[in-house]
């Protein structure tokens, strides 16, 4: 009679038990929280630092502290992270810090203005951005290496799929919250902090949801312990009290699919800023019309509602298409699925430039929701499949390298080419952000996918 234990994968290692739904729902839970606090912050930084006083070319100059912290914060927390092991567990110390600190970011960064003395409400308010997402990376870097972590090859598309699902569901909620607050009473006038209190108590309530959700995840998953990691991963041949340096080792060893990635990643990451930073005033000068000094009247208001809750719209394409990913990967295959998703994103991007009724804004996020989705599960699909076990955090965190620099370029140049080159127009900033959208889309037709390869050989076996 046939044996009924596990055979060993082609990596000589015992295969990692398969989790339910449940499972897999509770331990992405917390990136509800996380996107609800992003959703927020994308869909309202550019208008509160504006109500501050900042330049329209000046905004990406601001939101280029966001992917500097990341680029540092995050490796050294995949680093550290991957050599922990405490009553927590492995990855939960790391995001629960996160989340608090997080949370006291949110309530602090609309009253900025409120804290201003000898320094400006805008540099106040630029430094709880720096410190927000600080704090996000904190949290958000080691959810991807649990994912990896915990599932098996077979499952790691279905694991990131669930977990763009719920961040779907919160940036959903966040980007709908402001609006809401403001149907239902909640002033969108500029007080005494210089923000509408439809803003302010927005970030009061995900505040809140961003501890609860984080939470959720830390009483309801299991993480492996070292015995069962080395059992299911193998034995890390790499000394536990190695240094920073390795950091810079390890880029030197950086699997090829993740350079490939890199490519991707650069163009998608690249447009996604831009849509962040610029739609807001694209929208308020191209569809409604404003000029001049805009930025602190009720119509600038009623733009930056009507953008946040596209964006909700993006988020909740994005929830429902997630779970559509790996059926739509068993035929297209994981690149081809990406590539799809794609160049959607970038055909809604640009259609916003035709666009004259803010109404039509909701069909130009179709598209960019399925970019959306795709974005924040298949990269790393593909990705998580050819990192060595062991080295899961870091890696993901380096990874984040590749998300980053576009952002950090664009925040250098792109307020100086709208200003300059397109005219103080930001509406072409979002047609070009479409444009690479599409290159992003050919791109990843040319990455080698070894994990893939994988699932077909031990198929085979």
């Amino acid at each position: 009679m046939a044996s009924s234990a596990p055979m060993p994968t082609a990596t000589g290692n015992l295969p990692k038990p398969k989790l339910s739904l449940a499972q897999i729902f509770f331990m992405s839970f917390g990136f509800l929280g996380i996107q609800f606090g992003f959703a927020l912050q994308n869909g309202n930084t550019s208008r509160i630092l504006r109500s501050f006083g900042a330049d329209v070319e000046q905004l990406p100059m601001f939101w280029i502290v966001a992917p500097l912290v990341g680029m540092i914060v995050q490796p050294l927390i995949g680093h550290y992270s991957d050599r922990t092991w405490n009553r927590l567990g492995r990855r939960k110390p790391y995001f629960l810090t996160g989340a608090l600190l997080s949370s006291a970011a949110l309530v602090f960064l609309p009253n900025s203005g409120s804290m201003a003395g000898i320094i400006s409400a805008l540099w106040i308010g630029a430094g709880m951005v720096m410190i927000m997402d600080a704090s996000f990376n904190v949290a958000m870097e080691p959810f991807r290496a649990l994912v990896a972590d915990n599932l098996p090859d077979t499952q790691r598309t279905s694991g990131f799929a669930i977990q763009t699902f719920l961040i779907g569901v919160g940036a959903v909620v966040g980007s709908e919250l402001p609006s809401y607050l403001a149907k239902h009473g909640f002033s969108q006038e500029a007080g005494a902090s210089g923000v509408a209190d439809n803003i302010r108590y927005a970030f009061y309530i995900g505040a809140a949801v961003f501890i609860t959700a984080i939470l959720v995840t830390v009483f309801f998953t299991k993480e492996y312990t070292p015995a069962e990691y080395e059992k299911y991963h193998g034995k890390n041949e790499e000394p536990e009290k190695a240094g920073l340096s390795e950091i810079f080792k390890d880029f030197g060893r950086m699997p090829r699919t993740m350079k490939q990635l890199g490519l991707v990643q650069f163009f998608s990451w690249f447009a996604l800023f831009s849509m962040w930073v610029f739609t807001t005033d694209a929208v308020a000068t191209h569809v409604y019309g404003l000029s001049g000094d805009y930025a602190k009247t009720v119509a600038y208001n009623e733009a930056g509602n009507k953008v946040s809750s596209a964006f909700g719209i993006y988020n909740l394409v994005a929830a429902v298409y997630a779970l559509c990913l790996p059926i739509i990967a068993k035929f297209l295959g994981r690149k081809g699925t990406h590539a799809f998703s794609l160049i959607a994103g970038g055909v809604g991007l640009i259609s916003i430039y035709f666009i004259k009724d803010p109404a039509m804004l909701k069909w130009s996020m179709i598209g960019i929701g399925l970019a959306w989705a795709s974005i924040l599960a298949m990269p790393y699909v593909i990705l998580s499949g050819s990192i060595p076990p062991g080295k899961l955090g870091i890696y993901m965190g380096i990874f984040n390298f590749f998300i980053t620099l576009p952002q950090i370029i664009n925040g250098l140049f792109g307020g100086w080419i709208v200003k300059n080159l397109y005219n103080g127009q930001p509406i072409y900033a979002i047609v070009l952000a479409g444009f690479f959208m599409i290159c992003a889309a050919i791109s990843v037709l040319f990455v080698y996918d070894a994990g893939a390869i994988r699932i077909l050989e031990e198929k085979k076996v």
